[in-house]
């Protein structure tokens, strides 16, 4: 079962269509019709929402599409290439963050998942208390771990069969559920400020296609190595937000005509989606909505356990797959038992995490464009090859673009006071007042530091690291 060992020519046999299947299968879910009561939680219109999904999403994927070009190039997982722009050992710094926000991303949606079957249980009649949950926590898990044991040519196909079958049942969900829209509600709601659609635009950037850009040439890898880079980023960035932003724009019609669902979406996504539906297709809406969670918790499990690799843990891949399983169980255990909101620490730890990640793909994105040749693969692996050990100005200028990002943005959640440091740079640029009641003014929610954070890192790549490029490109 391949690790993070280079892809033998023999097994790059796939196109740059074959990736439109992961990606769709992974971002089809009904849970992206969440995204309709977030989005409007800013206080903004439907129309600004509309326009700051479709940007969000698409642009967001597009950076995905970038990274991919990495995986044709190179034919390693996404967070061994980036030894390129960190050296061997430094690589270790960002793979870290990488891990924490794919373990976060795969526990998430196990947890919406197992949320869903208590509730559609409960609704059924069906017993729906903690017995019902932990059997649905376990399972669920086990089936994550099992099928991204088996690894990628498995997933491949099972996300192409999961593409068809969740699609079409969400067509049907949105077909037996368009009768709750009301447009006059809709488009009654009052416009929000230009802060509030930033805050917005940053939570649709970073909830789905900078959830995903650290394990976006994982599954490129397996490309020809004459496959066009135009077309990965094209099929990259279609198949991830194709689904989405049809979800996400339903979504906020039927959030926007029904304050009751907007309220119940933040606790339990899934299951308050199921509470619009009649009782006899709550089976079928539970078993499909489940499988799309499962099949982007997969792709998540399989990267993470990949990334765990590139850490230095010398052990077998399904191994690093099972000790990601139990991570993600335990998390799942401690939201659904013990927390008492499921949004707020989800977000939370979005934004937290989306800071230095932001600012890892900056600098990816700058060292992807700005290198012409393929990698050197041998050197990959190699600390004293061309790449180096540590690339101290990639690591610095990481750590630097974190610390301003966090700055910049806020924890507005309050039970996640963990995260009540952020925001130090707001009050002394003039851009909020944290008071007794919170933070006062627009722009403290707008969470600029995630955009900024991968601005600089882009910019900030291409001028310290320029020359070191382009030497590493000219040794032989």
């Amino acid at each position: 079962m391949q690790g993070i060992d280079v892809v033998p020519d023999s097994q790059r046999t796939a196109r740059p269509s074959d990736l439109f299947w992961p990606w769709f299968a992974a971002n089809v879910s009904v849970f992206g019709m969440t995204y309709g009561s977030y989005l409007f939680g800013f206080g903004i219109s439907f129309w600004q929402a509309t326009v700051v999904a479709v940007i969000g999403i698409i642009a967001s994927f597009a950076l995905c599409g970038v990274i991919a070009i990495a995986g044709k190039r190179g034919s390693v997982p996404t967070m061994v290439l980036s030894r390129s722009a960190f050296g061997v050992e430094g690589q270790k710094v960002p793979g870290l963050i990488s891990w924490l926000t794919s373990i976060g991303w795969e526990t998430s949606l196990t947890i919406t998942a197992t949320l869903a079957t208590a509730t559609v249980f409960d609704r059924l009649g069906w017993s729906s208390g903690t017995t019902t949950k932990v059997i649905a926590c376990v399972t669920i898990a086990a089936i994550v771990v099992i099928c991204s044991v088996l690894g990628y040519h498995t997933i491949m196909k099972v996300q192409s069969v999961l593409t068809w079958v969740t699609g079409a049942f969400t067509i049907v969900f949105m077909a037996m559920t368009i009768s709750h829209i009301d447009w006059a509600a809709v488009s009654a709601l009052p416009a929000g400020s230009i802060a509030a659609c930033i805050g917005a635009l940053v939570m649709v950037m970073t909830g789905f296609g900078l959830g995903w850009i650290n394990i976006a040439a994982d599954w490129s890898r397996y490309q020809h190595r004459d496959a066009s880079n135009g077309a990965i980023v094209f099929w990259n960035t279609f198949g991830g937000s194709v689904a989405p932003l049809v979800l996400v724009v339903f979504g906020l019609l039927l959030a926007g005509s029904d304050e009751k669902l907007a309220t119940a979406i933040p606790n339990d996504p899934i299951g308050a989606l199921a509470g619009i539906l009649p009782t006899w297709i709550l089976l079928p809406f539970l078993v499909v909505a489940v499988l799309t969670l499962i099949s982007g918790a997969v792709l998540g499990i399989y990267s993470s356990g990949l990334t765990l690799l590139s850490l230095g843990i010398d052990i077998p891949r399904p191994a690093a797959a099972a000790i990601d399983g139990i991570i993600l169980t335990l998390g799942t255990i401690y939201v659904v038992f013990f927390a008492e909101s499921f949004l707020a620490p989800f977000q939370s730890f979005l934004v937290t995490l989306g800071v230095p990640l932001a600012a890892w793909a900056g600098i990816m994105c700058a060292d992807i464009l700005a290198r012409k040749r393929p990698y050197d693969e041998v050197a990959l692996f190699d600390r004293s090859g061309r790449y180096g050990a540590w690339n101290w100005k990639s690591i610095g200028l990481m750590v630097l673009c974190s610390a301003i990002g966090w700055g910049l943005v806020i924890n507005q959640f309050s039970d996640a006071s963990f995260n009540n440091w952020q925001g130090y740079l707001l009050e002394p640029l003039g851009l909020g007042h944290h008071g007794p009641d919170g933070w006062e003014g627009t722009w403290p929610w707008a969470n600029l530091g995630v955009i900024i954070s991968l601005a600089l890192g882009f910019v900030g790549h291409l001028v310290l690291n320029g020359g070191t490029i382009k030497q590493q490109e000219d040794r032989a």
